[in-house]
């Protein structure tokens, strides 16, 4: 049981506890290679045993003398402990008082209604621990100081808190189901300050640090092994979240607190209390078997109740120790190997959560991070207790950390669909790789690691080896600073992310083009995973730097009614909504869209066209049964230049169409809107996009709206309004007009996704998301919602001079056509289409989904064809015998073709037969 201390380089002990590891074993070996996963042989016999054994004892001791880090850290838990417990030498009820407890009802039946506390009654024969307030964590209450709480506080009239809300923040009694998480989260507070005193009695031998963690220690376990499970009123899903002190099992770190006290602790109390600790070993089992019992197994929630678990577990004593033979054992083969309803096994967790073939995880980019950090943790320490590396059997892990650059924008912030932010990517689990391969050798794997590690930091190392580690006796078990290899260099860019990406298991899709100011890239995903939102078809879009179409986040706490029915909605999204009723279960989703095309293809690397992507997604928007395709394309023009095509078509299956309302947010201190021309339009206040009439509420979280009617062209443009002698960064978007059309002007609650504003010149989570809303008033699919984005800045300036359309000159009512001019003698022609029935234009006929025709000042050009199989541009005819994506580009004088299927190419007289083939220089004459 070997590992490194903080800072230094001598190996001394094992830094974390046991648990963890073994919660990493359970994780990784995988079901198909072992019918049981083994537990380990060499389990501590003696305590403690979480961080350190009693034999390491010296060593620390050593490390605290000659290191001045280390002395540094004993100071600070010093300086925050002692004040407490020289108090306790003279007056031993001050500290314990403070606990939240049940102190004169000694209730043992807790009653909840759904996610809010009711009443308790029952009494048991000393104080019992009071449940907490609200499952809902918001409240405008306060814990007051330590000084300033009523000790031995149980009161009819509830808590006596301070509240935010007033000047002066005064104290007041205030009803216990109004105080969100204060309750737990102080309960939590207390028993850390134990936990840090059970260790410097256990590390400098003072029986008065043990005094005063075992006074709070036996209050609070005593006082839960009288506590029974809560009772949900309701009889609702609740009943199955609540553990013995609050309402969702993943936040009972109060017994990870005094698990890790008990095991400093357990010397002391088996010479001055042997007698309790029957009764303390029967609560923590109780509490462990309460995790077991509730809970939700699909998500990140396995993994967090396994740690508690098993920390739990770890400080408990063999099986044939007790009667039921239930000890430490029992359950850690329990949570490695037993799936029951609400605790699966880790190997079912990991199997359920990770798509084997590119390793994301089934959650939105927030949570998914974090399941692979933990993981490749667990694995780093395992390694280091048993120096037995287990990184073979899980390959999966490093699929999973490989696969985090593609959730990457080009400034570097990450996706932020559903509850998630926009920040930089955290490269731990990157770090945890490299430390696993240094450890054993494994040079491939640490230059792999090690390339991506320098790729994205450019920095010599993960941690700082001259930073203060905090004043807590974790920092004494931390391992020592990442320290990479020289001789490895960074990696290239191209190696870790794709010019497209699908991830099917969240049904999101990338598209993207080059890096930093002037690349692009969009990110469409639908609802699919945990933590996801009722967003249809949603688009984040980038430019010039900036998320400019950036998702809204959450908003706030889950459980409060502006992420219920705004943040978490379709009006809050760059979507179409339909009806105003669009809408369906938010948080675990199983709305996907099915990706019809794309160019190229997921995950390709090379032998692709590089400047023309698309995707083409179709998704069943449940509650309205309509149908909704989606075709958005990025189109480069230039190193500087580019514009996006978003093609929403949207329709009732039955239907009977009232509206379809394409909503668009963008990043910018304001946004105007103008006909083709650039004059303004002359928007009039409008009541119409409202709850009333039978619409979602979201409508009414919205204000200032303000609409036009109008069938002709249209644009608006945000800005995003950049300090003094700074390009300010532009988006303009132009819609293509159509008969019922309306166009509204409106303001959204703030975009709360931006941690720190990453550069913004403004404060995004304070001012009003500035949204263009699109009503097609009837069916919007013969109608469909047209728009060429194209991001810019004022020293550049535009390059797109003029944008009309054109119709089939067949008839198809499901066709759309642009003629997109650019500054540069550019003219580009957009065909897309609906059904795959022929269409004409001048010259030109295809039936594919969507071609792209542009035609370069200079005589080059590209015919692009997405989902076809017969093109007739620039005098060439490409068929094919079946649908698929085909580039034929003439620059230079010289022919290149791209076809993913076999094609014959005629032109002139000529005519020839290609195999499908990456892009390469043919000869047709």
């Amino acid at each position: 049981m070997i590992t490194t201390l903080y800072k230094s380089n001598k190996t001394i002990f094992k830094p974390y506890a046991l648990v963890l590891v073994l919660c990493v074993l359970g994780t990784i070996v995988r079901a198909q290679t072992f019918d049981k996963i083994p537990l380990p042989t060499n389990l501590e016999q003696g305590y403690p045993r979480l961080y350190i054994t009693q034999s390491e004892k010296k060593s620390l001791e050593k490390t605290i003398k000659k290191e001045v880090w280390a002395k540094e850290v004993l100071q600070g838990i010093h300086e925050r402990i002692d004040v407490h417990v020289e108090r306790h030498e003279t007056d031993p009820e001050w500290m314990v008082s403070r606990l939240m407890m049940y102190w004169k009802t000694k209730a043992t039946n807790v009653y909840i209604n759904g996610i809010n506390y009711s009443h308790a009654d029952g009494e048991a024969p000393v104080p019992t621990v009071r449940f907490t307030g609200s499952r809902d964590y918001t409240t405008n209450y306060a814990m007051p100081e330590l000084e300033d709480i009523e000790p031995y506080m149980d009161d009819e009239r509830g808590l006596y808190l301070r509240n935010k809300t007033k000047e002066g923040e005064p104290l007041e009694w205030v009803e216990q189901s109004k105080t969100g998480g204060l309750i737990h989260r102080h309960n939590q507070k207390m028993m850390g300050l134990a936990r840090d005193a059970a260790f410097l009695y256990w590390l400098e031998e003072d029986d008065r640090f043990a005094q005063f963690a075992f006074d709070l220690f036996d209050s609070y376990m005593m006082g839960m092994y009288y506590r029974n499970e809560p009772i949900d009123l309701m009889n609702g899903h609740i009943q199955t979240l609540v553990g013995l002190e609050c309402f969702q099992v993943i936040h009972e770190n109060t017994l990870v607190y005094a698990s890790e006290l008990y095991d400093f602790l357990h010397h002391y109390i088996e010479g001055n209390h042997p007698d309790k600790i029957e009764k303390y070993d029967t609560t923590i089992k109780k509490w462990i078997n309460q995790i077991i019992k509730n809970g939700v197994p699909q998500n990140n929630w396995n993994l967090h109740q396994a740690k508690i678990i098993l920390k739990a577990a770890m400080v408990l004593q063999n099986d044939d120790t007790y009667a039921d033979k239930k000890g430490r054992q029992y359950y850690i083969d329990y949570i490695l190997n037993v799936t029951s309803p609400r605790q699966w096994s880790l190997t079912k967790f990991m199997d359920y959560g990770y798509d084997p073939a590119n390793g994301v995880w089934a959650e939105c980019p927030g949570y998914s991070f974090g399941v692979t950090s933990d993981l490749t943790h667990f694995v780093n320490d395992f390694d280091n207790t048993f120096d037995h590396n287990i990184l073979p059997y899980m390959p999966i892990m490093q699929k999973a950390v490989k696969v985090l650059p593609q959730y990457l924008f080009p400034n570097g912030q990450t996706v932020a669909f559903g509850d998630s932010n926009y920040e930089s990517l955290k490269i731990g689990a990157i770090g945890d790789m490299i430390r696993t391969a240094q450890k054993n050798g494994d040079a491939a794997l640490e230059k792999e690691f090690t390339a991506l590690y320098r790729l994205l930091t450019h920095g010599p190392e993960l941690s700082n080896p001259n930073r203060k580690p905090r004043a807590d006796i974790g920092s004494f078990f931390a391992s020592k600073p990442l320290v990479l290899n020289p001789k490895y260099s960074k990696g290239n860019l191209s190696d870790y992310i794709t010019q497209t990406f699908y991830a099917p298991n969240v049904s999101w899709h990338v598209q993207r083009m080059g890096q930093g100011k002037d690349g692009m890239m969009v990110s469409l995903n639908a609802s699919l995973g945990n933590h996801m939102h009722a967003n249809g078809i949603n688009m984040e879009l980038y430019g010039k730097g900036f998320v400019q179409g950036a998702d809204p986040g959450k908003g706030s706490g889950y459980l409060q009614p502006i992420y219920l029915e705004y943040y978490s909605q379709f009006p809050a999204h760059n979507t179409v909504m339909v009806d105003g009723a669009s809408s369906y279960t938010e948080m675990l989703s199983y709305h996907a869209f099915d990706l019809m095309g794309q160019y190229p293809k997921s995950e390709q690397k090379e032998g692709y066209y590089p400047d023309i992507t698309y995707s083409d997604v179709y998704f069943l928007e449940p509650e309205t049964r309509s149908d909704q395709k989606r075709l958005v394309s990025i189109v480069k023009t230039g190193k500087e230049t580019g514009y996006y095509i978003d093609i929403f078509r949207s329709k009732k299956q039955r239907q009977g169409d009232k509206f379809h309302d394409y909503f668009y947010h963008n990043l910018g201190q304001t946004m105007n809107f103008m006909d083709a021309n650039g004059t303004p339009l002359n928007l009039a206040p409008s009541e119409e996009m409202g709850f009333a009439g039978g619409h979602l509420y979201a409508f009414d979280y919205m204000w200032d709206k303000k609409s036009v009617k109008l069938e002709d062209d249209y644009q608006a443009e945000w800005k995003i309004d950049m300090p003094e002698g700074e390009d300010d960064v532009f988006m303009s978007l132009w819609m293509k007009g159509a008969k019922g059309r309306e166009v509204f002007s409106i303001k959204s609650p703030p975009n709360k996704a931006f941690r720190a504003n990453h550069g913004l010149p403004y404060e995004v989570d304070k001012v009003p998301y500035l949204t263009l809303a699109a009503r097609q008033h009837g069916a919007a699919w013969e109608q469909p919602f047209v728009s060429v984005y194209e991001p810019f800045t004022s020293g550049e300036g535009k390059s797109i001079v003029k944008i009309s359309s054109f119709e089939d000159e067949s008839g198809n009512k499901e066709f759309v056509g642009l003629h997109i001019t650019h500054k540069s003698g550019r003219q580009d022609l957009v065909f897309s289409l609906a059904n795959s029935n022929k269409v004409n234009y001048k010259e030109l006929s295809t039936d594919a989904t969507y071609t792209l025709i542009a035609n370069e000042e200079n005589g080059d050009w590209v015919i692009f064809v997405g989902n076809g199989t017969e093109v007739i541009a620039k005098g060439y005819t490409i068929s094919a015998s079946e649908v698929g994506n085909i580039v034929l580009e003439f620059k230079q004088q010289e022919l290149l073709l791209n076809n993913e299927v076999p094609v014959t190419i005629r032109h002139n007289n000529s005519e020839k037969e290609f195999s499908a083939g990456a892009l390469r220089k043919i000869v047709l004459e």
